[in-house]
């Protein structure tokens, strides 16, 4: 699957891992109107042809800094329709991204600010190095988080948490955001795009059919109440059952080798 962008570098691994990189390191991998645009182009894509893709890292150029949000040097002079027309192209990224069927993990090279961390709360979960630093930093410039972050950072960190992390605008570091819960691991500079790598490799061996129903229903059900979320996910497993990745994953244990999987 080639994909070719402005603003963005897009890389295979493995054949079933892509490797999204924000680049534009020169300004902090801010985003501008074209990485909105190339980023849109992208999550939609994936959504209607993923083809053998399975799993998706994204993370920034260089080593200081995942993303700053979005550019503001681009943005000064900018009418407010003009504001408001990229603001839309960034929403439906984000909308698109949240919808992508495969599990995408953010890989945080640096520090993550505004949008920078609103992406990171967007993906379904976060690797940082220890030196990354978070915040919100929206109401500090005369505006408030609008890609996502007062919706998504409640539900990573908890209300109250989310409430003082917005209202302050003040950063965090890497440690902090763990135990608050946007992170899931913190790695020494240098170790951690191996361990995403890592993980992104066992989430690609298993059944992508049944990676895909698990986070329909994770993402689905997360919305609902307990019964009618347990009701959503016994649908998404009887779509399983029909499958020949079903029937492969069974006779492989049976036969005590490792399954292929068909996507299928």
């Amino acid at each position: 699957m080639e994909h070719k962008y402005e603003t963005i570098l897009v890389e295979t691994i493995d054949q079933h891992i892509m490797l999204v990189t924000m680049n534009r390191p020169e300004v902090g991998n801010a985003k501008n109107t074209q990485m909105g645009l190339d980023m849109l182009d992208l999550w939609t894509k994936l959504i209607a042809h993923p083809g053998d893709i399975r799993c998706v890292v994204l993370t920034g150029a260089g080593e200081r800094i995942f993303s700053a949000g979005g550019d503001l040097k681009a943005r000064k002079g900018m009418t407010d329709e003009q504001w408001q027309h990229q603001h839309e192209i960034f929403e439906r990224g984000r909308d698109a991204l949240l919808g992508l069927p495969m599990p995408i993990i953010a890989a945080v090279n640096g520090h993550a600010y505004g949008g920078g961390t609103e992406a990171v709360l967007a993906c379904d979960f976060a690797y940082a190095v220890d030196t990354a630093r978070f915040a919100l930093t929206e109401v500090t410039v005369g505006i408030m988080p609008g890609g996502g972050g007062t919706q998504l950072a409640p539900r990573a960190m908890g209300t109250r948490r989310a409430m003082e992390f917005i209202c302050t605008g003040a950063p965090i570091p890497a440690a902090q955001a763990l135990e608050w819960g946007i992170l899931n691991k913190v790695f020494p500079a240098g170790e951690m795009m191996a361990g995403v790598l890592a993980t992104a490799r066992r989430i690609a061996d298993n059944a992508p059919l049944s990676i895909r129903q698990a986070k329909k229903s994770i993402r689905a059900g997360s919305q609902m109440d307990l019964k009618n979320g347990l009701l959503f996910e016994i649908e998404a497993y009887n779509r399983l059952v029909v499958t020949e990745d079903r029937r492969e994953g069974v006779l492989a244990y049976n036969e005590k080798r490792r399954p292929v999987w068909r996507g299928r």
